[in-house]
């Protein structure tokens, strides 16, 4: 929230003296919400609102075609059903005008009721669900908007289904049973819903508290999921250093596949394997999953690019920073689980090196930047094919290894003294505290710049507008560590191509590019049935050994119902292997980076 001068409200006051008498004559809108749920087992939400002291000969209302945070349009509107509205008993003329706007005809009448049913069977962190067991609600693909009026405050009261007790939310409540507020309609809409009998656990982190809500009834220790929620939420604060919170709600859904999770203002969404908790992996990586969704509420709900919020809820928001909303926010979650204790220095540099591993080994990479991916997340990440390892490189995988670099350099440069926790720390004093906005592409380089005394302009050039190879090397160097590389043996050789295994037949599922498939015109889709006259019953990738590079490979596949005979010569795999792994005897320069970069737990 911007802070507000003497000044301002001096003229603020002066404002209020001069229009008293406009407003009482004329009453400022009023917008309120029933939710309910009478029929769950049919999937449906059933939607009404109450707008009063609407002046105008007609409204319009919307619904988003978006949820912030999934950078995909979802065109909500086609779940609406039985849309109408009446003004007491008198059914009022509406009509659908654009695929997400309603036009009531009200030429007489100031205050009317809207009615519609959305069918809700989507059980992801980003859509919503109802059913026998519970109901979610994620508010844009559940609640309009007048189109003039989304700054209007309104009240919801949500009636649960038959038998359902609890509605968990972090909407504040506003008397009443389950009847809450909101400031505007992005608060309502940035405010899921749990609706059902799930069970509730509390924690304090940072003198704010804390509720885990939930559903599926996994079988998980209470005390430790407690404990160790909250150890990562308190180590997520001393990051920004600054608490914004005066509640906080985890909606956690235990289903058979987990999906990941979505941030919120004063909530998250987690969707987890109901299995996590058994083991000490899916433990950790449960824990992972808290520390990104929960940071998320200092990095991209507050301190955010410029582009994301106020939302334009009718079309895509673009940006190119979002290998730092969503890649930055994975490496600074896992520094978090790191720094809480619950990963070591040494487990943590493993799980980076997996990261370069993922993006080195990927085609695109060299195809499409950090900055460009971000942007193109509307049309490419979510939206992927047979093709997108070859064309394009995830802003998440991306994101992280970039912060990776750009933060020990910070580091160095500073001689110990900074990091990227700082840059964190003025974008939120700068942008989000004093001026109440996002920043901008260059002034993210600009604080950068701030904080480590120096420009990195060239850094962002070739690195995060370009496709060159980030320098690994050097920026571990700084911390006393240096980067293995490993690949397949001189004479190995690679098909480059996956093979997916379906009713007994073997078919390309994707084609690497520049590789042996891809220059010997091998397609997604083919149904390899021999190779070199051998039936093929498995995929041919393990087959290849003992092959010698440039050796003739001759495949029979069914391609659309038709028989080819495609023949080509075999590459060497160029597949790698990175691992980074600690230099011997290290300077007292490179041992200070390292203890500011991967703290140990207790010092």
């Amino acid at each position: 929230m911007p802070l507000i001068s003497a000044r301002n409200l001096a003229v603020m006051a002066l404002g209020g003296l001069l229009s008293t008498t406009s407003f009482a004559a004329t009453a400022a809108p009023a917008l309120r919400y029933t939710l309910s749920m009478p029929a769950p087992q049919t999937h449906y939400f059933e939607v009404d609102m109450q707008l009063d002291g609407f002046n105008k000969a007609y409204t319009d209302v919307k619904m988003p075609v978006w949820a912030p945070g999934s950078y995909l349009v979802r065109e909500f509107s086609k779940n609406v059903e039985g849309f109408e509205s009446m003004a007491g008993s008198e059914k009022l003329r509406t009509e659908k005008i654009t695929k997400n706007t309603w036009r009531i005809y009200h030429p007489k009448a100031k205050n009317f009721r809207v009615h519609y049913r959305v069918y809700a069977f989507e059980l992801s962190v980003r859509t919503s669900f109802i059913d026998a067991a519970h109901g979610y609600v994620n508010g844009t693909s559940v609640f309009m908007y007048p189109a003039d009026g989304k700054m209007l405050p309104s009240m919801l009261e949500v009636k649960p289904a038959q038998g359902w007790s609890q509605v968990s939310t972090s909407l504040k409540p506003a008397g009443g049973t389950f009847t809450f507020r909101s400031a505007s309609y992005d608060e309502l809409a940035d405010s899921p819903i749990e609706i059902g009998n799930q069970k509730l656990y509390t924690f304090t982190a940072n003198g704010t508290p804390h509720t885990v809500a939930m559903f599926g009834d996994p079988k998980v220790d209470e005390q430790r999921l407690t404990r160790d929620m909250q150890r990562v939420c308190e180590e997520a604060h001393k990051v920004v250093g600054q608490n914004p919170l005066d509640r906080y709600v985890f909606i956690v859904h235990n289903i058979d596949r987990g999906t990941g999770g979505l941030e919120h203002l004063f909530s998250t969404t987690l969707s987890v394997s109901r299995n996590a908790y058994s083991s000490e992996a899916g433990w950790k990586g449960f824990l992972g999953l808290v520390a990104h969704e929960y940071f998320h509420l200092w990095n991209v709900k507050r301190i955010r690019p410029v582009a994301l919020g106020p939302f334009d809820y009718d079309q895509e928001n673009y940006t190119h920073m979002l290998w730092v909303s969503e890649g930055g926010t994975e490496y600074f979650s896992n520094l978090i689980t790191q720094r809480a204790g619950f990963v070591s220095p040494d487990e943590y540099l493993g799980d980076l090196s997996n990261g370069i591993t993922r993006v080195e080994n990927t085609p695109g990479n060299k195809q499409q930047s950090a900055a460009e991916s971000s942007f193109d997340a509307w049309i490419k990440y979510y939206r992927p094919n047979e093709n997108s390892n070859n064309t394009g490189i995830s802003y998440y995988d991306k994101g992280e290894v970039i912060g990776a670099v750009l933060d020990l350099m910070v580091i160095n440069e500073t001689k110990g003294q900074k990091r990227l926790d700082d840059v964190m720390r003025y974008l939120y004093d700068q942008y989000y505290v004093k001026q109440g906005r996002g920043f901008t592409d260059q002034e993210y380089q600009d604080a950068v710049a701030k904080v480590a005394g120096r420009r990195f302009d060239d850094f962002f050039r070739r690195y995060v507008y370009g496709t060159e190879t980030l320098p690994y090397e050097q920026a571990l160097g700084y911390a006393g560590l240096k980067l293995n590389t490993t690949g397949p043996a001189a004479a190995d050789v690679a098909l480059g191509a996956s093979i997916s295994p379906a009713g007994g037949r073997q078919t390309v599922s994707s084609v690497l590019r520049d590789g042996s498939a891809w220059q010997g015109g091998l397609s997604v889709g083919d149904e390899i049935l021999s190779m070199d006259g051998t039936r093929v019953t498995d995929d041919p990738n393990k087959l290849l050994a003992g092959r010698a590079v440039g050796s003739e490979v001759k495949f029979l596949v069914n391609r659309d119902g038709q028989i080819k005979e495609i023949s080509f010569p075999l590459q060497a795999s160029v597949m790698r292997r990175y691992r980074i792994e600690r230099q011997t005897n290290p300077t007292a320069e490179q041992q200070t980076v390292l203890a500011k970069w991967l703290p140990v737990q207790g010092k």
